[in-house]
């Protein structure tokens, strides 16, 4: 039976408060073995309620050596799951407020930070960031994903619009679904394209063998990339991508089948020797130009953005003649 909750200060976790009887089959056990049987935790878990003070016999702490008899009663504080769709307000000290509108926000983004709040998640997102700076947005989407439109890789950087209104919200979903927002991205991938300007057409589905990764699939999404190699380096090149559509991983998987992988990602293929003497720790891919009509004007809106620190140093050591491994 529930009788209290408690939402400490801080990121701590949320308790709340049950009471628990002891049956015939758990007379003579342990506290800590009798609470992991209650409330479905870990014996280890139960052990540190314990050792917190949050098993309670007669109002007294007991400790996880305690042994319960029948019928006796506890008072457990027993943690809540965190909810993966709860949006904390939070300072994201990178992420930049590039436009503001009573209709949409153009942010930003530094590597590191996710869009929206998914299970497994801990880090920083831009819904949250949002929220902590006091910026409103739209109420349309799934809980965890309101206002947001289109998505950003965690470890890629650069330009998202997130929708700050239901009508916005509409029309700019409306306008990446129908393919006429202008996305442009900036990568450095591994050797030299060829040719050095061309377009991917190969289709992208979830990968058959890792849960997190994706490939070029027969039966994959329709999937297309055009490109242009700016800058060829030798070992790497600096190359402008624009998507015609918009899978997850699509720069990277396409480029990883042309065994060009991008600078940087691990998952997809990169070479960890060049990715360190760049002093990459993520896919050096970022979200460099995106363009949309206005929701509310129909103007021809763009905005662009400049490559963060760790991007920047590793594209004037290629343009210095290194890494040298």
């Amino acid at each position: 039976m529930t009788d209290s909750r408690t939402r400490p200060t801080g990121s701590e976790p949320e308790f709340v408060a049950e009471r628990f009887t002891v049956s015939d089959a758990l007379d003579g056990a342990r506290a800590d073995a009798a609470v992991a049987a209650w409330t479905g935790l870990s014996r280890s878990a139960a052990a540190q309620l314990c050792t917190d003070d949050r098993v309670l016999f007669k109002g007294r702490p007991v400790a996880k050596s305690h042994r319960v008899e029948t019928s006796e009663t506890y008072a457990v504080e027993v943690p809540v799951p965190e909810d993966p769709t709860r949006i904390a307000p939070q300072h994201v000290a990178d992420l930049q407020l590039v436009h503001v509108t009573p209709s949409y926000v153009v942010v930003d983004k530094p590597a590191g930070v996710a869009a929206h709040p998914s299970p497994g998640w801990k880090g920083p997102t831009v819904v949250g960031a949002l929220a902590g700076a006091g910026v409103s947005i739209s109420t349309s989407g799934a809980p965890e994903r309101q206002g947001i439109v289109h998505r950003l890789d965690v470890g890629t950087s650069g330009l998202m619009v997130v929708a700050r209104n239901e009508n916005a919200y509409t029309v700019l979903k409306r306008a990446f679904k129908e393919r006429t927002v202008t996305k442009v991205y900036h990568t450095v991938v591994q050797g030299i394209p060829d040719p050095l300007k061309g377009t991917i057409d190969a289709p992208i589905g979830r990968h058959p063998g890792h849960e997190w990764r994706f490939a070029v699939l027969e039966d994959g999404r329709d999937s297309i990339t055009h490109y242009e190699v700016l800058e060829a380096f030798g070992r790497a090149s600096l190359v402008e991508v624009h998507l015609e559509t918009g899978r997850t991983h699509q720069i990277r998987v396409h480029f990883s089948a042309l065994k060009h992988a991008c600078a940087g990602d691990l998952t997809y293929g990169a070479d960890p020797a060049l990715s360190a003497g760049l002093g990459l720790t993520r896919q050096w891919l970022h979200a460099k130009k995106l363009g949309f009509a206005h929701p509310e004007t129909g103007e021809y809106v763009e905005y662009e953005s400049a490559y963060p620190e760790d991007l920047a140093f590793a594209v004037e050591t290629l343009r210095d003649g290194g890494p040298q491994l």
